[in-house]
């Protein structure tokens, strides 16, 4: 089985090479081989340099910025995979994940896993172990609720960036999104056709807008929103 790791990436000079190393030596389920697909997608820091100089990658480009959705578009198109997964270009993720995401997919539980950061993670406005970005927090729940409410299903963290799924099910999703909206259109298209997501727990180490966050509370209307018109269209 060959997983493709799929890598959109715009302006992140300082975790890219990080977590492309990352990526390479993470362990994988045994009989399980990798190839990385890295796009940039129109970097206008020092991001395309530093992607030149790293061996053992797939290396796509866009001339001028389009959007995670149409880098995600494109590493799709190239995968030869059995299995395709999402893979953001900072730090927030963590592939050491990889093993528990294929698990379910390896042992024919299901086609497609979702690693989850929500489940049974409290919202905590204050303290020590006060939840990061809080409004994210609960913008993400809500618009996990209103999946499941339009969908069914038990999905606990739409938003999330690793969603892995066979590539019989890309095929069949003809995505369209150009941005941030590619993470609803995903859901609903895999929940429309009837098939379950299988959540995993994850951690992950979420960046401030400082530190290069890019989605904002504009995203998220445009989520509810999309959610809304794949319930009617295709």
């Amino acid at each position: 089985m060959k997983l493709s790791i799929i890598i959109p990436v715009y302006n992140e000079e300082k975790t890219v090479g990080k977590i492309i190393e990352k990526v390479k030596v993470v362990k994988l389920p045994q009989r399980v081989s990798r190839e990385i697909i890295v796009v940039d997608d129109g970097s206008t820091d020092l991001t395309g340099k530093i992607l030149k100089t790293i061996k053992g990658i797939e290396l796509l480009k866009h001339q001028e910025n389009k959007g995670k959705g149409a880098a995600v578009r494109t590493g799709l198109a190239r995968a030869s995979g059995d299995v395709l997964l999402i893979q953001d270009a900072d730090l927030e993720y963590d592939p050491k994940d990889y093993v528990k995401l294929l698990e379910p997919i390896v042992t024919k539980k299901t086609q497609v896993v979702y690693g989850s950061r929500l489940m049974d993670y409290p919202l905590r406005l204050w303290g020590k172990d006060k939840t990061p970005l809080p409004f994210h927090y609960i913008g993400n729940k809500f618009l996990s609720f209103i999946t499941r409410l339009l969908y069914g299903g038990r999905v606990t963290d739409m938003e999330t960036c690793y969603k892995v799924f066979t590539k019989d099910i890309a095929k069949k999703l003809h995505l369209r999104s150009n941005s941030f909206d590619l993470e609803p259109e995903i859901t609903a298209k895999i929940l429309k056709q009837g098939y379950r997501i299988f959540e995993v727990p994850i951690k992950v180490k979420p960046r401030d807008y400082k530190e290069g966050k890019k989605i904002t509370w504009r995203d998220g209307f445009f989520a509810l929103w999309n959610l809304l018109r794949y319930r009617i269209v295709d």
